[in-house]
């Protein structure tokens, strides 16, 4: 949406958003796993998943702050 000129940051609240939604459910589903002691399923998934999420949650703080980066940078150069 950057690059045609479009508003971006619609696209960048929703993303954000959906990445947090995203974190509140795998903790919901830990927590289940917890209360209902299911501690065969949080040895399985939990390492694995803790740094997936991690990598994803930092990809998507990128992606979402490099449109303003590039805005700034335009700025500059056309000032």
């Amino acid at each position: 949406m950057y690059k045609v000129g479009k508003d971006y940051r619609l696209a960048m609240a929703m993303g954000l958003s959906f990445t947090a939604l995203t974190l509140c459910a795998e903790h919901s589903l830990i927590s289940n796993w917890v209360k209902g002691e299911d501690w065969s399923a949080l040895l399985d998934v939990v390492p694995t998943m803790e740094k997936a999420l991690w990598i994803l949650t930092v990809v998507c703080i990128l992606l979402n702050i490099a449109p303003i980066f590039l805005e700034l940078k335009n700025k500059k150069i056309i000032t």
